[in-house]
């Protein structure tokens, strides 16, 4: 899968977020990159997606004084080795953006294993 075929499943699955929670996603960007970092690699050598900053729950009136945006990377090389057709990883796509956007409202791993999207 292309780059830019990844890119749009990755459009195509923040499409999925209804709207009333996307209205209330706070200075966060969604990325997409190759591959993960050395560093990111550490804890998870499996990682598709990730997501760096302060989840909504946890801040507070100090967090909006210069705060540069909070990112969910979406990893294209993970994720293309992981699946064996384009259907899957747009799943998989979809999934994975799912997850880190719930991270973003501060749903830990555990809940999002009981509600099935880890």
């Amino acid at each position: 899968m292309s780059r830019e075929a990844f890119e749009d499943a990755v459009s195509e699955a923040l499409d999925l977020i209804p709207p009333e929670l996307t209205a209330h996603m706070d200075n966060v960007v969604v990325l997409v990159e190759d591959e993960p970092s050395p560093e990111q690699l550490v804890d998870e050598p499996d990682l598709l997606g990730i997501y760096e900053g302060t989840p909504l729950t946890e801040r507070g009136e100090w967090w909006a004084a210069g705060s540069l945006p909070d990112r969910i990377t979406i990893f294209r090389g993970p994720t293309l080795r992981l699946c064996a057709s384009e259907e899957e990883v747009v799943e998989e796509v979809a999934v994975t953006v799912v997850h880190e956007i719930a991270h973003h409202f501060g749903i830990d791993d555990a809940r999002l294993h009981e509600l099935g999207w880890a």
